[in-house]
């Protein structure tokens, strides 16, 4: 559990996706995220980043893939200055090990977890593979998160380990092409089906996924609402919670691209 002072709020944002599409967009992209940081500095009681903050990451033994060191600086800076950031893997940069929390003093969580925050509960995850269909990815995750299956992808030399992936990468983008943009309805969106689930179970305020790329705040009942991150490549939304209310907001002004059902 933990307290903050009236004037800090908390952060939530997911799906950068740095490193795609080339070089040159996703510097773009991360200079806007430093500068998003950068202003929430001084009232950020806590940041939660909700996975896919790469393209692809993976930790081989002495290297870590190069670049985004703006975002990482940034990131040292803000825990350096006693700021709590914690990091949920996605699908994309599932290959964490303890880099960031040994380097950033931020945790890495791989699965989705709870949190209580001024009364309220939150169940904050990716959102890969969870809730019905979408079986085929399962089983691929499966084999992922797998030690053995990490551990023979780390004998490839790093420029054909990040080669692979970039062509992984690629591939999957384009096979989701343009459904990601759609919202399907809450008899079909396996997220929101999945937090229904939940909810015949158990109380939450409030669930926070990323990995749908869609910027949606949906109430599920009167005191409980779904809330899906959206991304930073076409939105560039985040929630923001002052522990009372939380809200989805468009760092760009494009809050009428956010999906509402209230």
């Amino acid at each position: 559990m933990s307290s903050f002072s009236p004037d800090k709020k908390i952060y939530f944002l997911s799906d950068f996706h740095l490193g795609a599409p080339d070089y040159e967009s996703s510097l773009k992209r991360e200079k806007i995220l430093v500068q998003f940081l950068d202003e929430i500095k001084t009232n950020a009681a806590e940041i939660f980043l909700v996975g896919d903050m790469f393209d692809f990451w993976y930790e081989y033994r002495k290297v870590v893939p190069k670049g985004y060191v703006r975002l990482l600086g940034k990131l040292a800076e803000l825990t350096d200055a006693g700021v709590p950031i914690h990091f949920f893997v996605g699908n994309h940069d599932m290959w964490m090990k303890d880099y960031f929390l040994k380097e950033l003093n931020i945790p890495v969580y791989f699965e989705p977890k709870e949190f209580e925050r001024r009364g309220k509960i939150f169940f904050i995850g990716h959102g890969d593979g969870l809730g019905p269909g979408d079986h085929g990815y399962k089983r691929l995750k499966k084999i992922f998160r797998n030690p053995v299956c990490q551990g023979l992808f780390g004998m490839l030399p790093p420029y054909m380990g990040m080669g692979l992936a970039d062509y992984m990468s690629r591939r999957s983008r384009a096979q989701t092409g343009a459904a990601e943009e759609i919202f399907l309805g809450e008899e079909k969106e396996w997220l929101i089906i999945y937090s229904k689930d939940i909810l015949k179970h158990k109380h939450f305020d409030f669930f926070v996924f990323g990995h749908r790329h869609l910027p949606v705040d949906f109430r599920l009942s009167d005191s409980s609402r779904y809330i899906n991150l959206g991304d930073w490549i076409r939105y560039f939304t985040y929630a923001v919670f002052d522990g009372e209310k939380l809200e989805l907001k468009s760092y760009q002004g494009d809050d009428h691209k956010i999906i509402r059902n209230q």
